[in-house]
């Protein structure tokens, strides 16, 4: 299951790194803030907070990368914490995003499905 467990998490936190570039980035360029529903006019608007929010997709995949290399050392525990706490937190942001808005729910799955196969093999993992 430790397998499973990092190799959903690094590709949860490979998306994120990817969701950094579009939002910190790219912002600008009308196909990345199209994706994201911005039009044209309001992308000087809206630019702060997907620059911001572009880092919080950053923080959390690097701090789910360390919980990666962690959890390959002798004594996973630590870094299987920092994997539930990273993905999980991608999980929650998935669940804020299509709670109130279920339109959003193939977005909510590209950004959570990940990160929840990493936290439940990452559980199962501390439970044997």
């Amino acid at each position: 299951m430790l397998t499973l467990a990092l190799v959903f998490a690094t590709l949860a936190a490979l998306l994120h790194v990817m969701f950094f570039v579009m939002e910190s980035v790219l912002f600008t360029r009308p196909a990345v803030h199209g994706r994201f529903g911005t039009k044209a006019a309001d992308v000087p608007a809206a630019k702060p907070w997907a620059f911001n929010q572009g880092f919080y997709n950053l923080f959390l995949a690097v701090g789910t990368l360390v919980g990666v290399v962690l959890a390959t050392g002798d004594d996973p525990t630590a870094g299987l914490a920092l994997i539930l706490f990273g993905c999980g937190s991608m999980v929650a942001a998935a669940l804020v995003l299509v709670i109130p808005q279920p339109q959003m729910a193939r977005a909510a799955a590209i950004q959570g499905v990940l990160p929840a196969l990493a936290v439940v093999f990452a559980i199962v993992e501390l439970l044997d």
